[in-house]
């Protein structure tokens, strides 16, 4: 009865070993998951094509804006592009550029899609209409767990009056990738008389002022310069700068300056 008791006893022991080892390895595989980088160097670049003639573009301005207040301290860069075909419908977009009309055009050769407002291009690779929540929200997430990205760009402003002198270097990146400056002029108000959008005071943020694209073929670093439009009124820059295919439109890269 004793040696049946002790094999009781140590076939007890075994099975709580074996089940105390069990809880163990997986508390420890559970554990090494969640200290697996989670973001990694994802990254969500929104660009918003917009109109202040255009009646559907308000609420996707406005998510935009949501979106860019929401997103402080992520890596997720947002860039509010005025283009100017809404400008003979009754109202001359304030904000509005040809140069911004031609970049959208680009978008939609890369894309094999139309061109219309509200149209927001995530990371140069997928467009959608801007104001559809669920979609921009879902295009955001995916891209900050993208991995994928090996190219960087480093770079910092110097302003001297109205003259931006900016010093970079990108790294890791391809024969056909061009490096893009987008000067942005963080907030700005219009009261709209006429158009679509007659008698409302339309807000708008990150606002895409000027443009300056450079070739990396031969030089991944320089010095570029963009100079702040005369007669502007707004208190507060930025400058966004990424890499991107001349042939895909893919953007590999981003960074931006601290707000001056």
């Amino acid at each position: 009865m004793k040696t049946l008791k002790r094999i009781a006893i140590v076939n007890a022991v075994i099975v709580v070993v074996i089940a105390l080892s069990a809880f163990i390895w997986a508390g420890s595989a559970q554990e090494k998951k969640v200290e697996q980088p989670i973001n990694g160097k994802g990254f969500a670049v929104l660009e918003l094509f917009t109109s202040e003639g255009c009646s559907s573009c308000p609420p996707a301005e406005e998510l935009l804006a949501k979106i860019e207040k929401e997103s402080n301290g992520k890596p997720v860069y947002v860039l509010g592009y005025h283009v100017d075909y809404f400008d003979n419908l009754g109202w001359k977009d304030v904000f509005g550029s040809p140069e911004n009309t031609k970049r959208q055009k680009k978008y939609s050769a890369w894309l094999n899609a139309q061109v219309y407002t509200p149209q927001l291009v995530i990371n140069g690779a997928q467009e959608f209409i801007g104001s559809n929540e669920s979609d921009v929200r879902n295009a955001i997430n995916k891209q900050l767990l993208n991995k994928k990205y090996t190219a960087s760009l480093a770079f910092d402003t110097k302003r001297d009056g109205d003259v931006l002198k900016i010093n970079y270097e990108a790294k890791d990146t391809q024969a056909s990738d061009e490096l893009l400056f987008a000067l942005i002029q963080k907030s700005g108000n219009t009261d709209v008389q006429r158009g679509e959008n007659a008698g409302l005071k339309l807000s708008h943020v990150q606002i895409v002022r000027k443009t300056l694209t450079l070739s990396l073929k031969d030089a991944k670093s320089g010095t570029a310069v963009l100079s702040i439009p005369k007669g502007s009124s707004a208190e507060k820059w930025e400058v966004i700068g990424m890499v991107q295919h001349k042939t895909t439109g893919a953007i590999s890269a981003v960074n931006a300056s601290t707000t001056f």
